[in-house]
C-alpha cells in the first residue's frame, strides 16, 4: 500500500515566496505528497481581494471546490457566483481567476498534473 498524508496548512505557501501574501495563500502539495500524476492546490483568496493573476491550461481540464467564504470566478468573459461546497469545473483554454467576497474565498483544485501547460494571464479583470 502506497500513501501519503500532509496537513494542507503545513504545506509551503508560495504566495509569501512570491511576493502576493497581501492577497492570497497558494499552497501545491502535490510535491509533499509524491503525487505524479494529479495536481491539487489550496488557495485562500483574501476577503474582497482577487487573485494576483488568471490562468489557463491547454490540455488540463480543472475542478474548482468551494471549502469555505464566497466570492466569484471570471472564466473568460463570464463571472459566476460561489459559495461553499460549489463545484465548477473548467475546460481547457479557459482563462480563469477568483474574487473573494467580504468573507474571504478558499478554494481546492483538482486536476492532472502537465508540465508546461499552464498560461499566466495579466490585466484578466480590467479587460
Amino acid at each position: 500500500m502506497s500513501y501519503a498524508k500532509k496537513n494542507l496548512r503545513d504545506v509551503e505557501d508560495m504566495a509569501v515566496k512570491h511576493g502576493l501574501s497581501d492577497v492570497q495563500a497558494a499552497r501545491f502539495p502535490r510535491g509533499d505528497l509524491g503525487a505524479e500524476q494529479t495536481g491539487v492546490s489550496y488557495l485562500i483568496i483574501k476577503p474582497g481581494q482577487r487573485e494576483a493573476f488568471a490562468h489557463r491550461h491547454r490540455e488540463a481540464e480543472e475542478i474548482y471546490v468551494v471549502l469555505a467564504g464566497s466570492g466569484r470566478v471570471k472564466l473568460d468573459d463570464e463571472l459566476v457566483d460561489l459559495t461553499p461546497l460549489d463545484a465548477v469545473r473548467v475546460g481547457p483554454g479557459v482563462t480563469r481567476s477568483f474574487e473573494a467576497g467580504g468573507d474571504g474565498l478558499e478554494v481546492l483544485v483538482f486536476g492532472p498534473h502537465v508540465e508546461g501547460d499552464s498560461e499566466m494571464i495579466s490585466d484578466f479583470w480590467g479587460a
